[in-house]
């Protein structure tokens, strides 16, 4: 599964926000872009989808500025990824429809299903993930994808047993 510019950019913004905020801080538009290193007018496009869809707010002012809407253990990356994520099953299906309009597979694809399912995977996975700790080192990060994935491969296994 690819991860677009879009959810890694909107990702690491969140995580500026989530830093900030255990300093009880909130960030300016511009210092979210040079902290990333991101244009000014694409961080003002994620925060405007970000704002949207809840996960952020903002405020005017000489002490405005943006921040989490709620605490960033509250937050799960599968809810970040689908507010920043664009493409759905039915997206997928209409990009490789060849030459046509339409993919010649539409009413009966053995396909379909493994997109379905790899979605579903990635996205249970992520529900176990939160902002709060993707703060930590890449090595504790590592470590809990690491243990999210045992935990899933052994729950699987006792069900197919």
């Amino acid at each position: 599964m690819k991860i677009s510019a879009q959810e890694e950019y909107g990702l690491r913004c969140l995580l500026q926000l989530a830093r900030a905020d255990q300093q009880r801080e909130s960030l300016t538009l511009n210092q979210i872009a040079g902290l990333e290193g991101i244009s000014v007018a694409n961080a003002g496009k994620l925060m405007w989808i970000l704002n949207k869809a809840g996960l952020v707010q903002s405020q005017r002012g000489t002490k405005g500025g943006y921040r989490l809407s709620r605490p960033a253990a509250e937050v799960r990356l599968n809810e970040v990824i689908s507010v920043l994520n664009d493409e759905s099953v039915e997206t997928h299906c209409k990009s490789y429809a060849g030459v046509l309009d339409s993919c010649v597979h539409t009413g009966d694809c053995g396909i379909r299903p493994v997109i379905v399912e790899l979605h579903q995977i990635v996205d249970n996975a992520l529900s176990e993930i939160t902002l709060s700790q993707l703060l930590g080192t890449e090595a504790n990060v590592d470590a809990l994808l690491h243990k999210i994935q045992g935990v899933k491969h052994r729950t699987d296994s006792a069900l197919q047993a």
